[in-house]
């Protein structure tokens, strides 16, 4: 790949003369084949699920834009893949037409949308205007609502695990889950979620909870809750770095659960970005002659940062300096800017779908409880975010051994205590081989499991589904430096990947003890009930 720190100007790309005319070529016999069925009234609906339905397949004229759109679409797309530039440039230029000819599709729009029509005529047109109402509603929030919000809320419907927050500072609150049975493992388990969204991705509802089926298990558990910064805060929240994240979150919370539960040692958990700020927490206390946790599992977590998938596109030094000049010296990185840059990552089933389905054929989203938390947004200080994209998805500074976080030099490679490395295999956000590169850099025992579906759906897979399926390997086998080789070297299971984590944990966990009935102790008591109040600040 190009080189991300540069940004070069040159002429306009082109494409070789033989892959153009190969290109045209195939276009040009693809249309005329389309002409052909088109006259013979021999259409049949594309392998497209947006022109699957009856009313596509009743209308001929519908069809042939279907059919006439995919073929446009795809010889853009092939053009886009031989244009003569740099790696680097041809996944920009991928992604924008993949954004444009996404948009283009014949489904987006009234007079093109044959079941939409449809809806239209045989609701009297009040499919239309229902349509109409949920697209000034969607202007009005800033964003498009792919779920009816109203079905969840943490506390009543989500996040209801019984606990209680024990410990606030400006950036935490911690949480302590209340055991559900009589004995516990002696090492505590403490989650870091990630900041960029709320806990409770953890803990949904009680069926498909990660901490429910935690502490039914035996295990003794404590999240950390991250306080949602808003505009206008008085405080200096704005003004937080990444050091402050990792010191004043992260650390301590690992502190309070050791005063707590009076162990040396306890085992930690990090999602996505809550495991780049643990992992790298760990690294800051090892420099510190400091040896706090036990037991590491890593949940679709970037540390190597040198391949980050789709996201590559928005890296490079101009974007950087930018967003420094615009946050670095304090302000907000809003809820609303980073939902809309996930939901382009994936434009078809995070946007235009509900283009459709929402505006066009004025139909309301249905309840779901994880896109209802993907609603929930949190905004982020400037000065973390703009040291986040530059030390790691700029310059991969934290996989170097180099980088100096709360004044100490971090180095992954001293972490050597054993490590669960989760990765879901068609993961947009956290590529699963990139996730796999963690391989390298931590020391200790390692155990690598590879779930199917993607980034939250693979992680949020509850056994009593008994939905999807992972991969691994023995127990005992040690990862080997090639992830593709792994893959075809390891096994594949039905089900969730959560029993075999247990397992895991369970041996990394000490034996059992008597559950505490009291929660907290006299330095750290009791001051609400979980989920606490840092949950459920909306984003504005």
């Amino acid at each position: 790949m190009a080189d991300r720190n540069t940004t070069q100007k040159r002429a306009a790309p082109g494409v070789a003369p033989a892959q153009l005319a190969a290109i045209q070529t195939e276009f040009t016999q693809a249309w005329q084949s389309l002409l052909a069925q088109f006259q013979q009234g021999a259409l049949t609906p594309p392998a497209d699920r947006r022109f699957s339905s009856d009313a596509w397949a009743g209308s001929p004229h519908a069809l042939f834009s279907a059919h006439a759109y995919l073929i446009m679409a795809d010889a853009m797309q092939r053009l886009a893949l031989a244009a003569d530039l740099d790696d680097f440039a041809r996944e920009r230029l991928k992604f924008s037409v993949m954004q444009w000819t996404e948009a283009a599709s014949p489904s987006n729009f009234l007079a093109s949308n044959p079941d939409a029509l449809k809806a239209m005529a045989d609701s009297g047109g009040e499919s239309l205007q229902r349509g109409l109402a949920n697209l000034v509603r969607d202007i009005t929030r800033g964003r498009i609502t792919q779920t009816d919000e109203s079905a969840f809320a943490p506390g009543e419907s989500l996040a209801m695990t019984p606990g209680t927050v024990i410990y606030e500072n400006p950036l935490i609150q911690l949480i302590q889950y209340r055991p559900q049975t009589a004995k516990v493992r002696q090492r505590p388990l403490l989650m870091v979620p990630p900041c960029i969204n709320k806990f409770y991705i953890l803990d949904l509802q009680p069926a498909n909870s990660l901490v429910q089926h935690a502490v039914q298990a035996g295990f003794e558990v404590f999240m950390v809750s991250w306080r949602n910064p808003l505009p206008g805060d008085q405080d200096g929240i704005e003004l937080k770095t990444w050091d402050d994240y990792v010191e004043d979150g992260v650390l301590q919370a690992i502190q309070v659960v050791r005063d707590v539960t009076r162990q040396s040692q306890i085992n930690a958990l990090g999602f996505c970005v809550g495991g780049t700020l643990l992992s790298t927490a760990l690294a800051v206390a090892r420099a510190r002659g400091e040896d706090p946790v036990a037991a590491l599992t890593l949940l679709t977590t970037f540390l190597d940062f040198r391949e980050t998938g789709i996201l590559d596109v928005f890296v490079d030094e101009q974007h950087a300096r930018a967003r420094e000049q615009q946050l670095g010296e304090g302000g907000l990185l809003t809820a609303g800017e980073l939902s809309t840059t996930f939901s382009f990552l994936r434009p078809s089933e995070l946007v235009w779908n509900y283009v459709g389905s929402n505006y066009l054929m004025g139909e309301s989203p249905r309840a779901f409880d994880l896109l209802s938390w993907n609603a929930d947004g949190t905004n982020l200080p400037g000065p973390f975010f703009t040291w986040y994209f530059r030390n790691t998805y700029l310059e991969n500074r934290l996989e170097t051994g180099q980088l100096r976080v709360c004044g100490e030099r971090v180095d992954l490679r001293a972490l050597d205590m054993p490590a669960y490395l989760y990765a879901s295999r068609e993961d947009h956000i956290v590529p699963w081989t990139s996730a796999y590169a963690s391989t390298r850099l931590l020391s200790g025992p390692l155990r690598f499991v590879l779930g199917e579906s993607g980034h939250i759906a693979g992680v949020v897979n509850p056994p009593e589904r008994g939905r999807r399926g992972y991969w691994s390997q023995d127990q005992d086998a040690v990862p080997s430096g090639d992830p593709e080789t792994w893959l075809e070297q390891a096994d594949h299971a039905k089900g969730s990947w959560w029993p075999d984590w247990l397992d895991w944990l369970a041996g990394h966990s000490g034996d059992w003890k008597a559950a505490r009935r009291t929660l907290g102790n006299r330095r750290y008591s009791a001051i609400e009930p979980a989920p606490g109040r840092y949950v459920k600040v909306k984003a504005v």
